[in-house]
């Protein structure tokens, strides 16, 4: 079912805009399902950026996708790209295990970065990663576009307004049902950094930006239902925690599941959009959809005193971006570059802090924390 939504909505394109002088020129590593959606058909709506290079493994894959989205030059590897003077930025789509490889070789090679989420395999990797960015005077960022839409925006304004009082639980969900993601998809491959918690990390995202938090500072449960072919991955977890939230202690759940069963082993489930549930002393709020809002969504506030519920929706601020979230993210981008300050950031301290608490939940499931292509030790030495 995930696979179903993000080929339709991939493939919507939007009206393309001339180009500035001096756009910023970007390059994409991979040729990913994601790419359209991610990054390609935000930048044909941004005066200030445009994309010049694709880089793939395979010549005539790249070929065939530059091709398809008018990409001026495709490359057979990621080397080739990289030593192209005339980028200025990449966008990083590769598997989550090769992410931070490429992103520090990228930084080496003098391009800034957008890192397609989860920003690495672990938090020691996240770490190298923005180390290489400040010492090569570079911007990297996690691609967590959810966060750029003004719907998030206005949930965390209605959290951290007090009218309600103060969080005391939140919930926080995301699954597919079973058999929507192919075998063969490398989001079942430990190798590459697969598993449901990576794959769907927005639940950890979501929690910690409702409560302005950092890493979580316990894990009191977490339970993972491995994979019958690997018991390294997993299909589905679950995980209770607390974070600190304003000088108090919230506790918070997740769940994921990347093959959520049939309703009595023979119905099919209907997609399970990614929602949270933030329960404050005098309301409750519940997001629904909070990962593709441009799609459908609300924000439902429920009043604890009277039972009251008002229900509100915000697909964008104005109409230069119109509803999807990416655009947002790349303006944001694209402001970093050129000096001009951003709506939002997703701030390196913050993709650290979040892939701290996404190891921690793995070690506390009995799973092994994920690994990347190259030692610890090999990455540090590319810069």
């Amino acid at each position: 079912m995930s696979t179903f939504f993000q080929q339709y909505l991939y493939s919507q394109a939007p009206s393309k805009q001339p180009k500035e002088q001096g756009a910023i020129k970007l390059g994409i590593l991979s040729t990913a399902m994601i790419d359209p959606a991610a990054v390609i058909h935000p930048v044909e709506t941004h005066t200030g950026a445009k994309i010049t290079a694709v880089g793939s493994r395979d010549l005539s894959t790249a070929q065939k996708f530059s091709k398809k989205y008018s990409i001026e030059k495709a490359y057979g590897s990621y080397e080739e790209l990289l030593a192209d003077k005339e980028i200025d930025a990449v966008y990083i789509s590769v598997p989550n295990g090769l992410h931070a490889e490429w992103a520090i070789k990228s930084m080496v090679a003098g391009k800034h970065v957008l890192i397609e989420k989860p920003v690495s395999a672990n938090a020691e990797e996240t770490q190298l990663i923005f180390e290489c960015a400040k010492k090569h005077d570079k911007v990297a960022m996690e691609a967590f576009h959810w966060q750029f839409h003004p719907a998030a925006h206005v949930v965390h304004a209605l959290v951290s307004s007090g009218k309600y009082g103060e969080v005391l639980s939140t919930y926080a969900r995301m699954t597919t049902p079973t058999g929507s993601i192919p075998s063969s998809d490398i989001r079942w491959q430990f190798d590459l950094a697969g598993g449901s918690l990576m794959d769907m990390t927005y639940v950890v995202s979501a929690t910690r930006y409702f409560l302005d938090a950092g890493a979580s500072n316990e894990v009191i449960a977490a339970k993972a239902r491995p994979m019958k072919k690997d018991k390294r991955v997993d299909e589905s977890i679950e995980a209770t925690l607390n974070f600190m939230s304003h000088g108090k202690t919230v506790t918070a759940d997740i769940f994921t599941d990347m093959n959520l069963g049939n309703i009595g082993h023979i119905t099919p489930r209907l997609a399970d959009m990614p929602s949270i549930k933030i329960e404050l002393e005098k309301a409750t709020i519940y997001y629904y959809n909070f990962m593709m809002p441009h799609l459908y969504h609300y924000i439902e506030v429920t009043e604890k005193t009277t039972g009251a519920k008002h229900s509100q929706k915000h697909y964008n601020f104005g109409p230069k971006w119109g509803t999807r979230s990416e655009p947002y993210q790349l303006e944001a981008f694209i402001d970093k570059l050129q000096g001009n300050e951003q709506v939002h950031w997703i701030t390196p301290e913050s993709s650290i802090m979040q892939m701290e608490t996404i190891d921690a939940i793995y070690v506390k499931a009995g799973l092994p924390k994920r690994q990347g292509s190259l030692s610890i030790q090999d990455l540090s030495a590319l810069f």
